[in-house]
């Protein structure tokens, strides 16, 4: 048998020569455990004794036949001094040329050669001295100071004896197991403990009666349908939100921002109501065809400056591994769709546009189903790309135009509004994202409010006449409402993220009961709306509910504070899903109603898990509370302790001599654009051998995903972020923990004090790093106004100053030395 080991304490250069290692057995061979149990020893021996590089050769050669010469003269020349070659073949002639049997000697070089050639006599002699100085040293741990003594209180001694003083004490009994110390329950505890105890009685039957409500609304619906049309779109309705229910729930956190973008595009639908009420010729001839034209232009503003978003945000997570881009190719299907479409409306069939604006919901619901992955993240944008266009093009292909100008005035609106969007979202940075997308959830509810008041205006009689009527005013007052809350509310959101106000909570006096009266007169506004016969006066209401509601938006918008901008541009998202349904209703358009339930659903799931990362309720959002659903109400516990500062230059130095470092980035980064610098100092980080992964908590930033999309912006490859359930266990593994403009998202807290108001938050354990390092503007505390118990730990240090400005420098430390 050959056999070869190569041990290294430093970098051996042996890998650079043309060696060929070979384990191989010959029937002619037999393999000792002798021979193996020396080449063991030696090893063992040797291991301690090398600097740098040792080699030890083994080799039972054929019988009869000079040893083959596996080891050179070159291969000798290039090895470390203090290298050792062992040639177990020396009988034979050895392995290696410059082997001397019998001999020992040293290279010119500082390469140890030994050529025994009775290494087998030699090894009863080593096991003996080995064993005996084991069994020496157990007798001279019997008894202390030179003094022999036989302690059986000693695990070790008992365990040993077998007689003493003529007793028999063999077998010892088995060591008493240490009795655990009652402690003191921690604050830790004592908040696991508050948590309210699972009820499955409680919660099965909560789970029966919310069934029970669900299945008897749809019994009153029924009872109430005025036609077969408005049970038609309730079935729409339903089985639209429950697909949209499930495919949200499957879209990857990381693709949260591409999602909101996709569905703000797609809500941008509101573009077919629109059309469907324009008017006139070249230009618009009544305030309802005004009307009508804006929700369109507007509603085109969401659709291009969505999708051309979602396309930057999607090539940002693309690796220099993916496969190419062929998503041009997607245009086949488009032009056969609309292709085949056009012949056969020509040709007269007319539930061809029925079956083409079914075509249009399902690509739709496959826009969003596509980011469940970034593998299929594209395709789904490209879906959404040709849904909402086939669903234009169709309805414009099916309205019955008496003067061919409207073609041209709907596609200079049309055209001027995707401008518009396109302009915005090519030159808006992505760090801004998060206003960006409250803007256009601003024009999609001004879009939903200007189309049904244009509706009503277009043609009042109508609703005393039809027998839908009711259901039509209905949902018309209710899309006004919505649209005109979403609208207010998302330009609120847009000023707070912009910048332009202030990021804390606006809590006017008795803004509870100002709420509660606007929605009191809104519900007193539709009570008129419903029964009045006067077009004026149903004109007034629905322009007192815009007002009103408005109004709603604005003061319940500016009760949030900045950290819960998250849950609030989802909460708007969803409200525009809403109003589309109204919308929808409405005009009896099952392909608004189905789009509309699917931005709704989406929305509102989103907003659900957002207000679970914070343990919060989504009335104690919307309402502007503070708190979450863990917290006692009592003291909240005082942070005691000294924080520890550090500089620059270590924090530099102990980056360098980590293995496993996390990076928890958070809105301060985002704010600083720093991501930037911190992709360069994880790629130098990486290229030093170190494993660096980053840690993304689901509401850092301000809105789903918006830290994933920065990172990748910077290049930052997607397989490295984790999210918070993903990773919180790894922490104890760390060697250190770079915190980067992240505050309440790793407040301890949360955990141990439960009488703060975070307290049951889910947060990031970096406290359980080795080493955390906090890069932060000041000592300040987050937006929840909460201590920081981490910033005063042991191993934390505080690194202070502009995110951006310390990574830059970090980055310039750490580069300094690999150049």
């Amino acid at each position: 048998m050959v056999l070869a080991v190569v041990a290294t304490q430093k970098k051996c250069h042996l890998s650079s020569l043309p060696l060929k290692w070979h384990f191989s057995k010959n029937k002619h061979q037999k393999s000792t455990s002798s021979s193996r149990l020396l080449l063991f020893l030696f090893c063992v021996h040797v291991w301690g004794c090398a600097c740098a590089c040792v080699c030890m050769w083994a080799c039972a050669c054929l019988a009869g036949k000079p040893a083959p010469k596996l080891i050179t003269q070159e291969h000798v020349s290039v090895m470390k001094p203090g290298s050792i070659v062992v040639d177990l073949a020396a009988e034979a002639g050895g392995n290696c040329e410059l082997t001397r049997p019998g001999e020992t000697y040293r290279t010119n070089n500082g390469v140890h050669i030994f050529g025994y050639t009775d290494l087998p006599s030699r090894l009863p002699t080593q096991s003996s001295v080995l064993y005996a100085n084991n069994v020496s040293k157990l007798l001279l741990s019997f008894g202390s100071g030179g003094n022999y003594h036989v302690d059986l209180q000693d695990e070790v001694v008992r365990a040993a004896t077998v007689v003493h003083q003529g007793q028999l004490l063999w077998p010892a009994p088995k060591p008493a197991q240490p009795v655990a110390q009652q402690t003191k329950p921690t604050s830790s505890a004592a908040a696991v403990a508050s948590k309210p105890v699972a009820d499955p009685y409680r919660d099965t039957l909560r789970t029966a009666l919310t069934m029970s409500g669900g299945l008897a609304a749809l019994v009153a619906a029924g009872v109430a349908s005025p036609a077969p049309a408005f049970s038609q779109m309730m079935g729409t309705f339903g089985l639209a939100t429950i697909v949209g229910y499930q495919t949200v729930w499957g879209v990857t956190p990381a693709l949260h921002s591409p999602l909101m973008s996709v569905t703000n595009a797609v809500s941008g639908i509101t573009a077919v109501g629109g059309l469907v009420l324009m008017g006139g010729g070249l230009l618009p001839t009544t305030t309802s065809q005004v009307l009508a034209a804006a929700a369109a232009g507007l509603s085109a503003v969401n659709i291009a400056g969505g999708f051309l978003i979602t396309k930057r945000m999607l090539d940002m997570f693309r690796r220099p591994t993916d496969p190419a881009d062929y998503g041009q190719l997607y245009a086949i299907p488009a032009a056969v769709f609309m292709a085949a479409w056009f012949a056969a409306s020509r040709a007269g069939y007319s539930e061809v546009h029925s079956m083409a604006m079914l075509g249009s919901s399902v690509l739709c619901i496959g826009a969003v189903a596509g980011l469940s992955s970034q593998k299929t993240a594209r395709l789904g944008n490209a879906l959404g790309i040709i849904g909402v266009g086939s669903a234009l093009v169709t309805t414009v292909g099916s309205l019955p135009v008496a003067d061919a100008l409207l073609y041209g005035q709907m596609a200079a609106v049309l055209g001027s509004g995707a401008a518009v969007g396109t302009l915005v979202a090519r030159r808006v940075e992505l760090s801004s994202l998060p206003q960006l997308t409250a803007a256009f959830h601003s024009f999609v509810g001004i879009a939903a409010t200007a189309a049904c008041v244009a509706a009503y205006l277009k043609d009042p009689v109508h609703l005393l006449l039809d027998a839908d009527g009711s259901v039509h005013k209905a949902v018309m007052y209710l899309g006004s409402a919505i649209g005109a809350i979403t609208a207010t509310g998302s330009l609120v959101a847009f000023g707070k993220l912009q910048g332009m106000l202030s990021s804390k909570a606006l809590l006017l006096p008795g803004r509870h009961l100002l709420n509660a009266g606007l929605a009191l007169s809104n519900v007193a506004g539709m009570g008129v709306f419903m029964t009045t016969s006067s077009p004026a006066v149903g004109l007034s209401c629905l322009a007192g509910t815009s007002v009103l509601s408005g109004i709603s938006g604005l003061t319940l918008t500016s009760a949030i504070g900045g950290a819960d901008m998250p849950v609030v541009i989802t909460l708007l998202n969803s409200y525009s899903g809403w109003a589309l349904c109204a919308e929808g209703f409405m005009l009896q358009n099952q392909l608004l109603t189905t789009v509309g339930a699917l931005v709704g659903s989406s929305g509102a799931i989103l907003s659900y898990i957002m207000c679970k990362a914070m343990n919060r309720s989504l009335t104690s959002v919307i309402l502007g509370g503070t708190g979450s659903l863990s917290s006692a109400g009592g003291q909240a516990a005082k942070v005691t302790g000294e924080v520890t500062r550090t500089d620059l230059a270590t924090a530099a130095d102990e980056l360098k001599a980590a293995k496993n470092i996390i990076i928890v980035p958070g809105y301060g980064l985002a704010v600083a654009k720093g991501q930037y610098a911190v992709a360069e100092v994880v790629k130098m980080l990486r290229a030093r051998g170190a494993r660096v992964r980053f840690a993304i908590h689901p509401v850092a930033g301000r809105m789903p995903g918006q830290l994933n999309v920065l990172l990748a912006e910077a290049g930052v490859p997607y397989d490295i972020v984790h999210e918070m359930e993903e990773i919180n266990e790894d922490f104890k593994e760390a060697d250190l923990t770079l915190v980067i403009g992240a505050n309440d998202t790793i407040n301890k807290a949360a955990v141990d004090d439960p009488n703060s108001i975070i307290a049951g938050m889910p947060v990031l354990h970096v406290w359980e790093s080795k080493k955390v390092i906090i890069v932060k503007r000041s000592l300040a505390a987050g937006y929840a106004d909460v201590d920081n118990p981490v910033f005063t730990l042991p191993n934390t240090n505080m690194l202070l100053g502009d995110a951006k400005k310390v990574v830059d420098e970090l980055k310039t430390a750490i580069g300094a030395e690999d150049k």
